[in-house]
């Protein structure tokens, strides 16, 4: 978990729906403080009158004036706007995601790469239940698009691979990903029974999102935050999230909705980490512990082989020595060798692998 300065922790409103203008409120937000930014913005649709289905009822589409601007050109300076403001809070190493539909998606792809942002990915949101195309002029319109991108090209993003790729069954998570559109008992509804906001983004698509690309404690900001779904998730997930909205009747869902949401034990927050987060671990560091001792036996894993424990942590056999590595990898005629997975050692007449030492001690680091 990352921990705030004392300044950021006071200053930053963590856990807060803001009202206003997100370009202003980002910008009276502290420099370099925000870790994750997800972003919803207006798409823009262009529709040209009313949407009837088959049986001539209307439908529910965007026509809400905050997604209404009079030219492409009003369009991208907002654009250019919310993006730089976003960029000014971001960490260094922090990133954004943008999600948007083909109206508007390229323009916020320009945008990005324009002011220095670097995009890791693409992601296709393939809609298992889309909206039907009504008019039957064009294909039915079954997907939106996520944008990845990190505040840089240097910059050191969060990026759980093993959590992801755990969560699709131990397989690696694809640029494509097949998740309904928000429906049933997650879909808000105002007083009247209507659609509290008519594009809710479904719980699932923020799950995937910040267990891949945040960590908890990580600070989460949404500056078009409607409904809340990125502050729900947030709080259950144990990351700090900051919301933007600029419509009283978004803010007033959204507080009732997140107050509902209880976070998950810390336990259960735990995900699969990748071996290379892992604390390093020396073979020397066995030796010195007595877990293994000099002159000590080890054989390899396929029985072929042996070699001797030095007292400072390199082995010996036959004609060679050096690292557990270096020795394996002569003895099998390799370029190289996992020296950890590849020796054993024998306890209670049973050849152990060596790894389970090093396991042992980063349990105790951890």
């Amino acid at each position: 978990m990352k921990t705030k300065t004392r300044s950021e922790a006071a200053t930053l409103p963590l856990n807060q729906i803001l009202a206003g203008d997100c370009i202003e409120v980002m910008n009276a937000l502290p420099e370099e403080s925000i870790d994750l930014i997800f972003a919803d913005p207006p798409y823009n649709l262009q529709l040209r009158g009313d949407l009837h289905r088959p049986d001539n009822s209307k439908v529910d589409a965007v026509d809400d004036a905050w997604d209404q601007f009079d030219s492409f050109r009003i369009y991208d300076d907002f654009t250019r706007d919310w993006l730089k403001a976003a960029r000014r809070v971001l960490k260094p190493n922090g990133a954004i995601w943008v999600i948007g539909s083909y109206h508007n998606v390229f323009r916020l792809g320009a945008e990005l790469q324009n002011q220095g942002y670097w995009i890791l990915n693409d992601v296709v949101w393939r809609k298992s239940n889309p909206m039907p195309n009504f008019r039957g002029k064009r294909l039915t319109n079954a997907h939106e698009t996520l944008i990845w991108a990190s505040k840089n090209e240097a910059a050191k993003y969060t990026f759980n691979y093993e959590a992801l790729k755990a969560l699709n069954e131990g397989i690696q998570m694809r640029s494509d990903w097949v998740l309904p559109i928000c429906n049933g008992g997650e879909r808000l509804k105002d007083e009247n029974g209507e659609k509290a906001h008519p594009t809710q983004k479904p719980e699932a698509l923020l799950h995937r999102l910040l267990v891949g690309t945040t960590n908890p404690g990580d600070v989460v900001l949404d500056p078009f935050f409607g409904t809340g779904t990125t502050g729900a998730v947030a709080k259950m997930l144990g990351r700090e999230f900051i919301g933007i909205e600029r419509e009283e009747k978004y803010r007033v869902v959204a507080e009732k909705r997140i107050a509902s949401v209880r976070k998950y034990d810390r336990e259960a927050l735990a995900v699969s980490a990748s071996k290379r987060a892992e604390p390093r671990v020396p073979f020397g560091q066995l030796v010195e512990r007595g877990l293994l001792r000099p002159g000590e036996e080890l054989v390899s894993m396929n029985g072929r082989s042996k070699a001797k424990v030095r007292a400072d942590g390199t082995l010996i056999a036959k004609d060679v020595k050096g690292s557990i590595h270096q020795v394996g990898a002569h003895l099998e005629g390799a370029p190289s060798c996992n020296g950890w997975t590849y020796w054993t050692f024998r306890r209670d007449g049973k050849q152990v692998p060596i790894d389970v030492l090093r396991q042992q001690i980063r349990a105790e680091m951890q």
